[in-house]
């Protein structure tokens, strides 16, 4: 792989410039996330048809998945960045105004497809930086598009609280991130080449993935499925569990987001420390413990806090999975990349509308207690996958 050379200055500048890009995908997923209790109760929807509704994104990702690593692997990430973003903010909007079922089913796929493209791309971005500072600095992007899930939670409720209709509060997001990428544009860089193995290129296997490509997927995967039990539904947990009035429904979302950005720019400093492979071990404990007392003691003080553990325990997840991937494969960064992404989006896709399925039938309880199991299943798989035991010091 060619070490990416940048000057110090420009890495110091490109560095900011793809943290804000993250806040800016990570503001438009949470501004919809943080409004779901709204357009649930809105459209007059049960907890089963409305788990139908959340399958629409993970189906739009998907359907970007097949395209994206190729598609950015050919163009670049410097040019399809922008692109995706405007679509994304675009999609935002007509979510906002969608006044039927089927309008916002459409919405929903349209924002998964364009939200697909923004997160393969900007995290080749990152990669690619990561390789120029030659240490682990993936956690703080994404730590960026954490911060930004706090900051659209708190937005949400404060719109929520004031009754301001989803519509008004999408254009106010959408305007604000239009103008950061117009500032930021310019110091997206090229994409990271890497070196052709002789050997592969003999044996025609420069652009064979790697196997454990998919395992890793897999671990992003549970992690995922966490990240879309809190984003989908800790607000209707607290409402429909808890017992909390609906106007404080987004305080689960805001308090799981604080811990997680916080946990994101303690990571890289944790995994310089004690290696990927305790990080992931570690966010799969948390996980667990936090989904199991959140289902043990649902009481508005113990669910908050469980919901903050939850945080802390995927903080790291995806990040570390996507360095990995990035940094440890001969072939292009993007289509690795999309392979991880293609296995852990599948969490986004099973998981919520599963909650919503076992919900119908039960209740959430047993939903968040499934979920809970997942975490266990981090713990196993970062012991096992080969990469990290071979090669410790460098993943």
């Amino acid at each position: 792989m060619k070490q990416a050379n940048l000057p110090t200055t420009s890495k110091g500048r490109t560095r900011l410039a793809i943290f804000c890009l993250y806040f800016c995908t990570g503001i438009c997923f949470s501004s919809w996330a943080s409004r779901i209790p709204d357009i649930k109760i809105a459209l007059g929807l049960g907890d089963a048809a409305w788990g139908t509704i959340l399958l629409m994104i993970p189906i739009g990702q998907i359907c970007g998945m097949t395209i994206s690593g190729l598609v950015i692997s050919k163009v670049g990430s410097k040019r399809i960045f922008p692109i995706a973003l405007t679509g994304y903010v675009l999609a935002l909007l007509t979510i906002g105004i969608s006044s039927t079922e089927y309008a916002l089913i459409m919405s929903l796929i349209v924002f998964g497809f364009f939200g697909n493209f923004c997160n393969i791309s900007v995290n080749t971005q990152a990669v690619t930086l990561e390789n120029a500072y030659n240490r682990p600095i993936m956690a703080s992007f994404h730590g960026g598009w954490s911060l930004a899930g706090l900051t659209g939670a708190s937005v949400g409720l404060l719109m929520a609280s004031l009754h301001i209709h989803p519509i008004y509060h999408f254009c106010i997001v959408g305007a604000l991130v239009i103008v950061t990428l117009l500032i930021n544009k310019p110091y997206l860089q090229a994409d990271l080449k890497k070196e052709k193995n002789p050997a592969d290129v003999a044996g025609k296997k420069k652009n064979k993935p790697e196997t454990f490509l998919f395992l890793l997927g897999i671990v992003a995967f549970c992690g995922m499925a966490a990240e879309g039990a809190m984003s989908d539904w800790s607000g209707l947990f607290l409402i429909d569990v808890v017992g909390t009035e609906k106007h404080l429904a987004p305080i689960g979302l805001a308090a799981y987001m604080i811990t997680m950005a916080s946990g994101r720019f303690m990571i890289d400093k944790a995994t310089q420390r004690w290696g990927r492979q305790r990080v992931l071990q570690a966010g799969g404990i948390l996980i667990a413990t936090g989904l199991f007392t959140a289902v043990a003691f649902p009481h508005f003080i113990t669910t908050i806090i469980a919901f903050m553990i939850i945080g802390f325990g995927t903080a790291g997840i995806v990040p570390t999975i996507y360095s990995v991937a990035g940094q440890n494969t001969k072939i292009p960064t993007s289509i690795a990349l999309t392979i991880v992404s293609s296995v852990s989006f599948l969490g986004f896709l099973m998981g919520p509308p599963l909650i919503g399925y076992i919900a119908s039938a039960t209740n959430l309880r047993y939903s968040y207690a499934l979920i809970g199991l997942f975490g266990i299943c981090i713990v196993v798989l970062a012991s096992v996958i080969k990469i990290f035991r071979v090669n410790k010091r460098r993943v």
